[in-house]
């Protein structure tokens, strides 16, 4: 391994892996100290309100709230430090013997990209399998200490399966209680039986659902039954409280195989809910790759000495970092609201920043 690594790295490489890995490390600190302080001067009267142990705050809702953010914001300190420390080699004048040593520029760029993959590695196993779990902790903390939204969700439409389809037009998640609750089974297109109740709820314990005055309509051909029952009914229905719950988090907090089966159900039932699973799955797997875009405009664009030293290429480095956070975030709505597929609304901030470093990678100096 250190033949391996003495035939393919050189000095210049482990010099600026190394500076690459300390200023990204220094860089991640920074950001978790300012971001736990930010929040918990923004959270503290909450944390009181609740009265919130010190083993609850630490252990499950900043052991959730510090891993989300920082793996959220890797590609974008990522981004800061390389600007950081090539733009200080630049005005130094350590990247001119470099580039001057019959160095080529995709030569002085490999241990860059070295340093990128280790940190994409670290950032899409944390993306697949560490968020989720963490996630959970603080998703479970805030819904019960800072959430005060209504419990209760209108105007449910579900399918259940091929042939079965059920409304709610209100659903209580404090109760676990549906109130007007409408199912009905079709053969092809023919509706072959309508059931109507008052109100549905969940027995946790049993976990069936108990449906109360409710009355039962078959239709087979041109002969219809009705029946009438205001006793209570146990049924089981392929559905439960969670289908109701009124979060927007949800999804960053499932497992990959949670997720996947929720997908499936998604697709059959037509909630609306898939676009969003469908773009929390693909932006698990293609958000670690903005490390290699930002990786390339940060060396593009501060490999250059510029008048007044680092302040500019940093300036320029903070608004693209704030201009890729908008572009990400457009891209959730554009899917969402603008109907586009999920997958190129992941992809489209990865490609409309790479066109942009390409273009600066051209025009940098060689």
């Amino acid at each position: 391994m250190k033949a391996f690594l003495k035939r393919y790295l050189k000095v210049i490489d482990v010099y600026i892996i190394k500076k690459y890995l300390g200023t990204f490390l220094f860089t991640l600190s920074i950001f978790s100290v300012i971001m736990v302080v930010f929040d918990i001067s923004e959270h503290l009267d909450n944390f009181l309100k609740k009265q919130s142990t010190l083993h609850d705050i630490a252990l499950q809702y900043y052991a959730g709230f510090i891993p989300f953010y920082l793996n959220y914001l890797s590609p974008l300190i990522n981004f800061l430090a390389v600007i950081l420390f090539t733009a200080k080699m630049a005005n130094q004048t350590e990247v001119v013997p470099i580039l001057t040593s019959k160095a080529s520029f995709s030569r002085f760029l490999r241990p860059y990209f070295i340093t990128a993959t280790l940190i994409f590695i670290v950032s899409f196993f944390a993306n697949v399998y560490l968020i989720p779990f963490t996630n959970r902790l603080k998703v479970d903390f805030e819904n019960s200490h800072f959430s005060d939204s209504d419990p209760t969700k209108n105007e449910v439409h579900m399918q259940l399966d091929k042939q079965t389809y059920v409304y709610v037009k209100s659903f209580d998640n404090t109760s676990k209680t549906g109130y007007l609750f409408i199912m009905e089974k079709f053969n092809g297109d023919d509706l072959i039986q309508k059931l109507v109740a008052t109100n549905i709820t969940y027995d946790s314990v049993k976990r069936i659902w108990k449906m109360r005055t409710y009355s039962d309509r078959h239709i087979n051909g041109l002969k219809e039954t009705m029946v009438w029952h205001g006793n209570v009914k146990d049924t089981t229905l392929d559905m439960r409280p969670e289908d109701f719950e009124v979060r927007d988090n949800q999804y960053s907090a499932m497992s990959m195989s949670v997720l996947n089966k929720n997908i499936e159900k998604a697709q059959l039932r037509g909630t609306g809910e898939l676009t969003d699973m469908l773009f929390e799955k693909y932006h698990r797997f293609v958000y670690p790759l903005s490390t290699y875009v930002l990786t390339l405009i940060g060396v593009a664009l501060s490999s250059r000495k510029v008048r007044g030293g680092i302040g500019l290429p940093l300036g320029l480095g903070i608004i693209l970092c704030f201009t890729y956070i908008l572009v990400e975030r457009f891209a959730l709505v554009f899917s969402i609201k603008g109907g586009a597929p999920p997958l190129f609304s992941v992809f489209m901030p990865n490609v409309l920043f790479g066109a942009f470093g390409y273009y600066l990678l051209v025009k940098a100096p060689k």
